[in-house]
């Protein structure tokens, strides 16, 4: 059985991903993750509306979260030491957990426009109402 990670571990790799980087390299890129493969890869999408699996960095595995749709720091500078004809092209460095504070950042790119929730329904919220009774609308006959 795997050591777990301690409490103070997880609450320092935590407070990494709250704060981004400065400035992205070359090979460093923000991506929408798209679905788990399992075994810690990930589909992602780059801004470039292309798919790559990626790994998750050790550090974040077994202490925080990703969700579909969430976004991940991706750096394809690893995929030269991957062998040849792996579906693998680099790897999860960092998560995205403050998302309003990354999108500030000059680097965050604008093919992944911001989540509105007015934008999925346009239709009433029936959300804590009571159904709709059969007699609703229709004229009683005597």
């Amino acid at each position: 059985m795997a050591p777990t990670k301690s409490r103070r571990a997880i609450q320092a790799v935590a407070q990494e991903t709250l704060t981004p980087p400065d400035e992205l390299t070359d090979s460093q890129s923000i991506a929408r993750v798209i679905k788990a493969e399992g075994n810690n890869l990930y589909s992602c999408e780059l801004p470039n509306k292309k798919t790559f699996m990626f790994e998750l960095e050790s550090r974040f595995r077994n202490a925080i979260l990703i969700k579909r749709g969430g976004y991940v720091l991706v750096d394809v500078a690893s995929s030269e030491e991957r062998p040849a004809g792996s579906k693998v092209v680099g790897e999860i460095i960092n998560i995205v957990r403050d998302e309003k504070l990354w999108r500030k950042q000059p680097y965050w790119p604008a093919k992944f426009p911001k989540k509105t929730y007015d934008d999925e329904d346009d239709e009433e919220s029936t959300v804590g109402k009571m159904p709709p009774s059969d007699s609703e609308g229709e004229e009683e006959e005597p």
